[in-house]
């Protein structure tokens, strides 16, 4: 079976994408999630605004800690995008060969973006939850992913794995939103026996693709808030709290503390920021990819190419050597070769001079 270049081009782009969409609002990223991690009460809140978080950062003289994980944030996002892309294109292309459709249905793309997002998490999980902590550790004191990762038990690793598995139905969702906006939007006839959909521009493309991905943000945001909590790192307290934090690092024990601590309003602390971060990062992504998906794709095409000619001159040299070989294993050709060599080769002296023998 041969390489699928149409799923190594997606993934290719879609994963350098996402790096540098990633980098450009890592900034942005780490006030969030700090803000987000801490569950407190009201009186006892650390960060009262997401300001807070970046001003703390510049009053200690820590600005460049707002990018402390930056590496292990980016090496997650390049193989999650090039999993989640090469899995759903290749999904895609299998179960349009396998079904003989020549189209996908809406039920069946939900249903492989769910696959490849699930597999992606599965995979990214360890990655996700150590750039959790190195986001959420205080300024200047984070520590390395090796560090990090083998501080605790190797199941500790796989924090909120089932919240992110759960988290696969924010693109169902988001899909789901954008196609009823789009067939409210679409401009229709007044004979509702004959409807003519018109395409959307870009503009109104781009816009019912942020507002449908702000709405999925909305109905999941309680899920993603739990999943920082869950993954966010231990506090520098004693020995005695960290042990009573780890305790209670499930997500029930989550939702009840913050329930008491903050409320219903709890729940969605941070929703503004994540949806500026979810937003931004998703025009950034697709508009990079969009960039540098021509590019791969001919960078791929070349080697191809190349693979291809050497291929040929590989199978051009095998047909000469066969070609040789037949020669060689000839009766007639032995025989000619034989008479040629004792014949006439002796007759400019390098033979053994079988005639010259029989002459005399």
């Amino acid at each position: 079976m041969g390489v699928d270049l149409d799923s190594v081009s997606e993934a290719t782009s879609g994963a350098i994408g996402s790096l540098l969409s990633t980098t450009l609002l890592y900034p942005l990223d780490t006030c969030k999630t700090k803000y987000q991690a801490e569950a407190r009460a009201h009186g006892q809140q650390k960060y009262r605004k997401l300001t807070d978080v970046l001003w703390e950062a510049i009053s200690t003289r820590q600005v460049l800690s707002l990018y402390q994980g930056l590496g292990t944030k980016n090496l997650q996002s390049f193989i999650s995008q090039f999993v989640y892309f090469y899995g759903y294109s290749y999904f895609k292309r299998l179960y349009l060969e396998k079904s003989g459709y020549k189209k996908i249905g809406t039920k069946a793309n939900l249903i492989i973006a769910a696959a490849a997002g699930a597999c992606t998490a599965v995979i990214t999980q360890p990655l996700d939850t150590a750039s959790s902590r190195m986001q959420t550790s205080a300024f200047g004191k984070s520590k390395g992913l090796w560090e990090t990762l083998t501080k605790d038990s190797w199941s500790d690793a796989f924090d909120g794995l089932g919240i992110s598995l759960l988290l696969t139905s924010n693109p169902a969702i988001q899909y789901t939103v954008f196609d009823q906006l789009k067939q409210r939007l679409l401009v229709t006839n007044k004979n509702s026996a004959e409807k003519t959909a018109i395409t959307l521009s870009a503009f109104s493309a781009f816009v019912l693709g942020a507002l449908s991905k702000s709405i999925a943000t909305f109905l999941t945001y309680p899920a993603i808030r739990c999943k920082v909590v869950i993954q966010a790192a231990d506090s520098d307290d004693d020995d005695t709290k960290k042990a009573q934090q780890k305790s209670k690092k499930t997500i029930s024990a989550v939702i009840c503390a913050i329930w008491k601590r903050e409320g219903i309003f709890g729940f969605f602390k941070g929703l503004h920021a994540q949806i500026l971060k979810t937003v931004l990062s998703s025009a950034l992504l697709l508009m990079i990819k969009e960039k540098i998906a021509a590019t791969t794709w001919v960078l791929i095409l070349a080697i191809r190419s190349y693979e291809i000619q050497s291929q040929r001159m590989t199978q051009k040299r095998l047909e000469l050597l066969t070609f040789c070989i037949k020669l060689l294993v000839t009766e007639s050709t032995w025989v000619d070769f034989i008479l040629f060599f004792f014949l006439d080769v002796d007759s400019a002296g390098f033979g053994p001079g079988l005639a010259r023998q029989h002459g005399h």
